[in-house]
């Protein structure tokens, strides 16, 4: 049968794909690898260092590049952890783990000409004993053919901690520890109950945060998630919103009353930082006493409360995607506070006080504070239920929000304000010492030419 002009021209081509593959390969098998003594691998870095971790937890995974810029190929004769699996380092060389069952070592790999490897590491530390985090150090050492070391230096820090997971807290408890507390699971104090925490900061693993049913009591506490690393090299997560409770940080259920939170920090959290959900009003006791407390960059609202009885007492609530602090009915007490609402992502961010009288509001006082934000107002009163009580009174504070003109009823509600407008000289972030964007940093200590000194929580 006669092949057709076709048939011959792809088994032509075919041919010629196989000479060229052939080629190819055999330039590859001819390349040439040098033992010289100058043969020198590129270190994309000089030394790898990692954030601080918890003892025993693993840490993120960290890379680099090593070069062969050379004309010839190099070969590694091993490379190694100097201290072996001492140290709590883990090591992967091109897709070869540094087992530490084998002494942490790899042999017999190669780096073509103009080729690369790409190297990652990551640190479990084992337990120090020690109050503040400790260095740990290793080296990386890569030994060419040739008999040449090469190093790069490993360093990181681990901080001992005491790990809580899935607490339930069933009888009065104290929490006092000069170690970090990180918390898996969240923590939960059964009606009751009373849960004192002092002189403690509190780490807490994404999902939840406190779940109080009977009483919490809090002195000299920062509640924060527990991840030490950075988002970006000029950003550590402590500054990002969202990082832990994300069905609130502290969530005063109904059974709850009493709670006592001083010189307490609540940031970064989801939902909510602190909330109080509705239940039986009662006018002698507060659901929520919180004095010289900070909840900052939620990203949720700040403080919310559902027809309780609160106090804020010199608090700063600051920076929520949600409201810095929400007023359903009931009764609030805001003194000498700063609210600033100066949450860097624009869309939908909350007011810096909202409050409404969807459960009666039996009363709202917000005396010697700052209220002010990016908006043009950021005060939202709202009467949703004309059949409820609906009353407030301001007095000797900043509000950034359109002046109410002078009348008859308003004399009593409104007392020495200094009404805030974009056209003031000196107006929002302008009043406090740092607000940067950028960098997310924030010092809402009054700057000296702010005009409400002696006003706001500082």
């Amino acid at each position: 049968m006669r092949k057709s002009p076709f048939y011959l021209y792809m088994i032509r081509r075919l041919f010629l794909f196989l000479a060229i593959m052939a080629a190819v390969v055999a330039c590859e098998d001819d390349d040439t690898f040098t033992s010289s003594t100058s043969a020198r691998l590129t270190m994309g870095v000089d030394s790898v260092k990692m954030d601080t971790v918890f003892s025993s937890i693993g840490s993120r995974t960290y890379d680099f590049w090593v070069y062969n810029n050379a004309d010839d190929g190099i070969r590694l004769k091993s490379v190694r952890l100097k201290q072996g699996n001492q140290t709590g380092f883990r090591v992967n060389v091109d897709g070869t783990y540094l087992d530490n069952s084998m002494g942490s070592i790899v042999s017999d790999l190669e780096v073509r000409k103009n080729d690369s490897i790409r190297v990652f590491v990551e640190l479990t530390a084992p337990e120090n004993g020690q109050l503040e985090p400790q260095l740990i150090e290793d080296e990386l050492i890569f030994k060419l053919e040739s008999g040449v070391e090469q190093r790069v230096v490993l360093q990181g820090h681990a901080w001992d901690a005491i790990f809580m997971r899935d607490v339930v807290v069933k009888s009065d408890s104290l929490i006092e520890s000069q170690r970090p507390v990180v918390v898996y699971g969240g923590l939960r104090v059964d009606s009751a109950v009373t849960l004192t925490i002092r002189n403690t900061t509190m780490y807490f693993h994404d999902g939840k945060g406190i779940e109080v049913y009977g009483r919490l009591v809090t002195d000299s506490v920062v509640m924060r998630g527990d991840r030490l690393d950075y988002m970006f090299d000029y950003l550590p997560y402590d500054r990002v919103s969202g990082q832990w409770g994300q069905t609130g940080g502290v969530v005063i259920r109904s059974s709850s009353t009493n709670n006592i939170l001083r010189a307490t920090e609540i940031r970064n959290a989801g939902k909510f930082g602190v909330v109080c959900d509705s239940a039986a009003f009662d006018d002698q006791v507060y659901r929520l006493d919180m004095e010289r407390c900070v909840v900052h960059n939620c990203a949720g609202a700040g403080v919310v409360s559902f027809n309780a009885n609160i106090r804020l007492y010199q608090c700063l609530v600051s920076n929520m995607k949600g409201d810095c602090v929400q007023v359903v009915g009931g009764l609030a007490d805001i003194r000498r506070c700063t609210l600033a609402q100066f949450y860097p992502f624009a869309g939908g961010r909350g007011a810096a006080l909202r409050f409404h009288n969807k459960m009666p509001l039996y009363g709202l006082l917000c005396d010697s504070s700052i209220v002010t934000g990016y908006e043009d107002d950021v005060v939202m009163g709202e009467q949703t239920d004309t059949t409820n009580v609906f009353a407030y009174m301001f007095h000797n504070s900043l509000l950034r929000t359109p002046k109410v003109e002078p009348s008859d009823s308003d004399s009593i509600t409104f007392v020495n304000i200094l009404w805030e407008t974009p056209k003031d000289s000196i107006q929002g972030k302008m009043h406090f010492k740092l607000v940067d964007e950028e960098n997310l940093k924030y010092d809402f200590h009054l700057d000296s030419v702010s005009t409400a000194q002696g006003w706001g929580c500082y």
